[in-house]
Parts: structure tokens; sequence; C-alpha cells
């Protein structure tokens, strides 16, 4: 069952499924006893002696908590052994039933689990006499008798197991019910060693009845040691438990996420049914109110004890308990009975002098378990623990507020309104834009200079105010420079977007009075959207600038960005002309970075970087070519420029016996062309490389675009043969699901997350899920950026296949990567004729 599934929860009225056919099978093989053997009660002494050892043995139990039940470890096969051996088994039979009656008198339980536990007694005990009467039953004190004694006890002990794994299966679900039958074997070698030492106590006996004397010291020096013993496991787990929930606590906090990594561990370490967290409101946060449950994944915003109850310790802020064992306020008990709260302690969360909440646990798990006043002290220390987190991360958040918004306008500002950008250019939905409207203050310098900076301040202010005011309650306002705001929302299209700008700047044109002096304010205002000026935050706000400069000289101080204002850039316009020169004369290279087998270090292959070194320009980054290539109408002619050296570097290597696949990044215009797979299918023919050996690489937004736009282009390229990568896969907003669904065949995972795995767990979990979700989806995994033999060997342990980086190389030209493919190869594997392996690299 996937985690998403609910829990499964039933009441225990319906353990009547399981206790009424246990008391058929009890009746059934208590007459079969009645018929088969001779109704005689045994000696009454011993009866009563054997009795009283059972009693003694079910009143002392040792429990572990599955959910709402208790898994009871008891140990009665000791004088069951006896029982079975001294008395006939229509007497064993009525001791353990009389025995389970008094126990379950004693614990105080319900009726329903009363009845189960007698009907379960009954049952395991006649199936024992069952056994034993089927092997003729016992004679003398030899190894027979042992068998025989260890089988009927044996099968007393397996039918309790069984029927309390059918209790737990009905009211929890089956995998409950098979896990805890899984467990079993403990149980059970426990109760075998209980049948060992009652066959041992039996042999004392037939030897001299003297011997009881040195078992009832043996008894009394083992409850000694036994219950000092579990007082020391008790303390060990306890404080193993508030070190785990104490490091929770700090690594959750500086995620802001105190609650949900707090209340559960509280619950369980507590062994409690709820743990709530109240926080009243307190400035601009909001009153939180939060329960973990045992039954229930997530938290819950209710709580099952009144609110009067927490107010009374917020005021007081002393501890309140009430419950059968706790002596502090019993009279609370009585009002707590009405909400089906038997117990509870409820405790004030403290900054400094003041109360700031309060955290409670209510109703120790399992029908006969309450909270004792040993556990107040310790349920005080994890309140406290909990207070000082619940302070750093209110402390945190107040920092990271700072850190998101304006000073002076409380607006968002540029790193927030980035993030958010990000984000709205993630999820935007198809037929819709993200657009952004950048609003520059005209003149605020001159009045800086005249006036000085409060005047400027005030209009700054101003401004923010009335933008807030006038723009849709959609849009997120924010400050991102001096005198520049931005609003960005989603519209139908551009015409919209340019209609709203116009509007805005009408409605925020009004005077500002400073000092008597009444100062103007106008705005030029910059237009882009996406997805038609650009994919990420970075370049809109850039393409944005570019619009607000040619506002100012614009009708109505408005301009919507096109790519001529881009181009009107000198550098830009100088890259333009010099990049139709570059791949007219060949000044471009293609550069080589190996893709290795990171199981064996084999070179399986390379991926082709374009590169523009030289000329008036220097050093081009990728990046900035590329996206000149794609202004100028050159991208088509860039992309075969990589896929000609490419392929022919590919061919000549399989020549030379080293057949290597490559591959090569595709921009996401490209996906568009419905000429590329043709052309494609022109060059893998014309070169002669088969079409498994080129992959084409396609960066996450490009696949994701928010249309079905690249699916057809992807689809012919695949049935071309040629191999699909997703590039950078965790930058975007592409999921496993739906990558499920693209025609590709391989994931490749972005450098930050890889880079980030010998030092980040966060980074570690991601690329761990990534390759074991793409490896059930039977997609290739290829890592970006390994740089260290630490972050190899994680990425062999998660089993991920492939991966490139500095630890192997970085992109190379052509000679010197051949220079470094003789240098690296090893040549037994050459001379073997295997696929070229990589030495060990230092």
């Amino acid at each position: 069952m996937s985690d998403s599934s609910p829990p499964v929860r039933r009441t225990t009225e319906q353990v009547w499924l399981i206790t009424a056919p246990l008391a058929m099978v009890a009746v059934f093989c208590t007459v079969v006893l009645a018929l088969a053997t001779e109704s005689s009660l045994g000696n009454l002494t011993i009866t009563t002696a054997l009795l009283v050892a059972m009693v003694a043995a079910s009143t002392h139990v040792l429990q572990i908590v599955v959910r709402r039940q208790a898994l009871e470890v008891i140990a009665t096969e000791i004088p069951l052994v006896l029982a079975f051996y001294y008395l006939p088994p229509l007497t064993v039979v009525a001791i353990m039933v009389l025995s389970a009656i008094v126990a379950q008198y004693w614990r105080r339980l319900a009726a329903v689990k009363v009845w189960f536990n007698v009907a379960c007694k009954g049952a395991a005990a006649s199936l024992g006499g069952v056994v034993l009467v089927g092997l003729s039953g016992v004679d003398g004190v030899g190894p027979r008798t042992w068998a025989v004694l260890f089988a009927a006890v044996t099968v007393n002990s397996v039918v309790s197991l069984i029927a309390i794994s059918g209790v737990v299966s009905l009211l929890h679900g089956w995998q409950a019910g098979w896990e805890l039958f899984r467990r079993s074997p403990v149980p059970l070698l426990v109760n075998s060693i209980n049948v060992l030492i009652g066959l041992v106590l039996l042999l004392a006996l037939e030897s001299t009845w003297w011997s009881m004397l040195l078992i009832a010291v043996l008894a009394v020096a083992m409850v000694v040691i036994y219950r000092s013993y579990a007082q020391f496991l008790r303390q060990h787990r306890m404080l193993s438990s508030m070190y785990e929930l104490t490091r929770a606590m700090t690594e959750g906090g500086r995620e802001g996420a105190i609650a949900d990594v707090l209340l559960g561990r509280i619950r369980a370490l507590m062994q409690a049914e709820y743990a709530t967290l109240w926080l009243p409101a307190l400035g601009r946060y909001p009153e939180m109110l939060l329960s973990a449950r045992v039954d229930d994944r997530g938290l819950l915003d209710v709580a099952p004890t009144p609110a009067d109850l927490r107010e009374q310790v917020r005021e007081s802020g002393e501890t309140l308990a009430a419950g059968r064992a706790l002596p502090k306020f019993p009279d609370i008990s009585r009002d707590l009975a009405g909400h089906g709260v038997k117990d509870v302690i409820v405790v004030p969360l403290r900054s400094g002098k003041a109360v700031i909440g309060t955290l409670e646990v209510v109703n120790r798990l399992s029908d006969g378990g309450h909270f004792t006043p040993e556990d107040i002290p310790v349920f005080e220390t994890v309140a406290a623990h909990t207070a000082v987190a619940l302070e750093n991360s209110r402390l945190v958040d107040r920092l990271r507020y700072d850190a998101y918004h304006d000073t002076l306008t409380k607006l968002p500002n540029r790193r927030r309104v980035t993030e958010a950008l990000d984000e709205a250019v993630k999820i935007r939905a198809p037929g819709e834009v993200v657009a952004l409207l950048l609003f520059d203050v005209d003149r605020l310098r001159e009045v800086n200079e005249s006036l000085g900076r409060a005047a400027g301040d005030k209009v700054l202010v101003e401004v923010a105010a009335r933008l807030r005011s006038r723009a849709p309650s959609s849009a997120l306002v924010g400050r991102v420079g001096g005198d520049e705001f931005l609003v960005t929302l989603r519209l139908a299209d551009a015409a919209e977007a340019r209609d709203l700008a116009a509007r805005m700047r009408e409605q925020i044109r009004a005077v500002v009075t400073f000092d008597g002096l009444a100062l103007d304010v106008d705005t030029a205002v910059g237009i882009t959207v996406h997805p038609d000026h650009g994919s990420g935050a970075a370049v809109l706000l850039q393409r944005a600038d570019l619009a607000v400069t040619a506002a100012r000289s614009a009708s109505g101080n408005v301009q919507l960005f096109n790519p001529a204002l881009e181009s009107r850039s000198l550098r830009r316009l100088g890259l333009a002309g010099d990049l139709r020169r570059a791949l007219d004369n060949n000044e471009l290279e293609v550069y080589f970075q190996p893709k290795v087998n990171l199981r064996d270090r084999r070179l399986v292959g390379v991926e082709c970087l374009a590169r523009w070194e030289g000329g008036a320009h220097g050093s081009v980054s990728p990046e900035d070519f590329v996206a000149v290539a794609e202004h100028i109408g050159q991208l088509g002619r860039l992309t075969e420029f990589v896929l000609r050296e490419g392929l022919r570097r590919s061919r000549d290597w399989a020549h030379g016996g080293h057949p290597l696949s490559v591959a090569v990044n595709l921009s996401p215009r490209t996906l568009t062309d419905r000429h590329f797979p043709e052309r494609v299918r022109e060059l893998l023919e014309e070169y002669g490389v088969p079409p498994q050996r080129l992959t084409l690489e396609i960066r996450e937004s490009g696949v994701l675009d928010g249309t079905d736009r690249p699916i057809p282009i992807l689809r012919c390229l695949r049935e071309l043969g040629v191999r699909l990568s997703v590039d950078d896969f965790g930058t975007g907003d592409l999921s496993l699901v739906h990558l499920r669904r693209l025609p590709v065949h391989e994931v490749k995972v972005d450098r930050r997350f890889v880079q980030g795995m010998a030092t980040d767990p966060g980074d570690l979990a991601i690329v761990n899920a990534v390759v074991t979700l793409s490896q059930q989806f039977g997609l290739a995994v290829v890592a970006e950026g390994v740089e260290s033999e630490l972050t190899l060997e994680l990425l062999q342990d998660i089993g991920c296949e492939y991966g490139q980086g500095f630890l192997f190389s970085r992109p190379l030209p052509y000679e010197r990567l051949e220079a470094w493919f003789g240098a690296q190869v090893e040549s037994e594997a050459v001379a073997a004729g295997e696929p070229p392996r990589l030495r060990v690299v230092p």
C-alpha cells in the first residue's frame, strides 16, 4: 500500500469476530478432553499452588505497544509446564481461564478485551491439552516427556500469537498484523526459554521437593534483577529518544517546520494517543493548534481536550496533570471523561518568563496503560526543548522576512520577487502569460538632491502604496531597485498586460506633498511576458530593464519588450555580426567532455559542447552566443555545426575500434522546428553513424514549457532511433511521473544536487530518489558535476549508472581529448578488445 493510502481504523467491537471463533474452539476442545480423559481435579494442593503461580505470572506483563494494541509477553509457560505434568488437562484449562479472568480484572481492561483474552487462553490451553492427550500424555521425566510438554506448551503460545495478530489485522489492516507476525520469532524464542526453565524446575521438583526453597530464592532474585534491568532499559530508551527528539527539533528549526517533526516524535516518546501543540495568536503570527494522532498521517487541527484547559495552564504557568495514576488535579478527570480522555498532561511553553503556548499529551496507549508521576518531569523537559526550538524558529522566520522584504516600503524585495517569478513561470497554465510590469519613478534623483533623501523616501513609500492599492488582487508588487517597482501577475496575453500597465500608470500619477511642496509623480513602464520574452526571472527582468529604458522615449511612457530592443545593445549587436562570420569561417570549436560508466569507469561516450574563443569579444559564454543565434536566426546553423562535428568524430572513433556515443544539446526552440528530425536523419546517413549512438539533450524547461509543442518532435526523433535525454533535471517543475509519459531514454541529474551530495543530506536524498524512480521507469541516469571520489562512491552506492565531471575530465578540444584518452585508457583493456576503461584518477 502506498504512503498516501489512509490508515485502517475500525472499532474494537469488531474483535468479537475473532473472540467468538476462539470461544467455539475452546468449547470444542474442552468437550474432546472431557470425553478422552478421566474427570478428576487432581491434587488440590498442587492445583492451588499452580493457580497462584499462574495468576502471578499473568499479572506481571511486559508490553510492546503496536498502535492502539499491546503485544503481551507473559511468563505463564513456566507454571504451564508444571500444570500439564501434574494435573489433568481439564484442570489445566480451568486454572488457565480462571487466572486470565483474575488478571484481566486486576488490570481493569475493557469488556471486549477481557472476553478476548479469556477466550484466547481457553482456546490455547485446550488445544495444548488435546496435543498432550494425542501424544499419549507424559510418562516419567525423560526426553519423551520433555518433547510432549514442549509441544503442548508451544501450541498454547502459537495459538495466542495467531489470535493477537488476527486482532491487529482486523483493527489496523493486514500489514500491521503481518508485521507483528513477522516479528514473532523473538517472542517464540522467549516462550521456548520459559518452557526450558519450566522443565528444569520440573526435574528439580521431581528430584526433591526441598528444591522449592531454592526455586523461591531464585525467583525473588530474578524479580529484583529484572526490575533493575527494566528500569535501566527504560532510562536508556528515554535518553535515546530525547536525543533524537532534540536533534530533530534542531534540524526542523532550520527549515521552519518544527511542528511537523515535533509532534509525532513526542507522541511516540510518551506513548500517547495524542500530542498537541497550541500557540495563541501573537503579533503577525495567528493562533496555531496542531495534533498528532497515533492512527493518522500528518497533523490535525483539533484536540480532544477542551480549550479552557489550555487557557488555565497558560494563565497559571503551572503543569496540569489528571488521570488514574496522576495525583495532580484529580477533580479535572471527571470533566475530561466526557471528551474521551482518560489521562492528560499539559505543560506550559516558556520564553523567558512569558508563556507562549502549551504542549500536551493525551491517553497513554493501551487500555491498561496510564501516565504516571514519573512521566511529568520527562514531559516538562521535552516542553523546555520545544519552547527553545519554537523561539529559534520564529527568530529565523523574522530574519527570513527581513531578508525578503524592503525595509522602507515593506514590499517584497528583488530576491523575493525573483523567486516568486521563477515559481510563477514553472506553473504557468496553457493559454496565459506571466507578465512583468516594471515601473521606474521619474526624477527621483533630482528630488533627493534638491530636498534630501527623506523627500525621496516619501515619494517611494507613496508610490508603493498606490501600486499596491491599484494592482489586481492576484498581483505581486515588489521593489526591485532604488526607484524601480515590479508588478507581476498572470494575464491572457501581452496586449492585456500593456493595457493594464497604461491604466495603472495613469492611476498612480498624482501630487505628493512634502513640507508644503507639491511633487509630481510620474513613471515609465517596461513590460515583458513569459513565454514570449524569456523563460527565467533573470532574463525577463533584464529585458524589462531594456523596455523601461525605451519607454522613456515611447508614446505614453509604456513599452512592450521586443527583440529589436535587445539588438540595440552594443555587445549584442557586435556578437550578432561576429557570430555570422564565425559560423561562415568555422571559428567556433566543439569541445568534448567524457561520459563514464561509474561502475567500472569505462568510457561510454562524450558530450559535444560549442565554444567561441578569441576575436574582438574574447571568450564568449555559450549562453550569450546561443541567445544571439536565436535572435538572428542562426540557431539552426549552430546546432548543425555541433551535430556534424560530433557525428564525424564518432565515425572516426568507430573506425579506430573505439565506438563512442556522442551527445548534443538542443535549444527549446529547435523542438518547434518540424524539419529538424528529417535533418538529423540525413546527417546520420551522411556520416554512417547508427542512430542509437547519438543522444540529443533537452533542458528540462524545454521539455516542459506549458504546452505539448515539443512532444511530436521528440516522438519523431525517437522513431529514428536517436536517444533522448532530459538535461539539468531537478531545476524545473518536471516530475518523474510526467517524465514517464515523455519519449525519453535518459535523465541527467543537475550538477548542483550532485555536487552537494557529500555535504547536504537533502541533495543526497534528491539524487537517490531520482535514480531509484528513473530506473523503475526504465530510464538511464547520468550524474553531472562529479568532482570528488566521495561523490563517486555515493553515486555508486545508490546505483547511478553514468557520470560526467571534472573528476574524470574537463571539456577538451579534439586534439587534447585524444592525448588525454591515450593517457587514461588501460592498455590491457584495449589489447583485449574491451570497451575503453579509465584508470583510477588519484
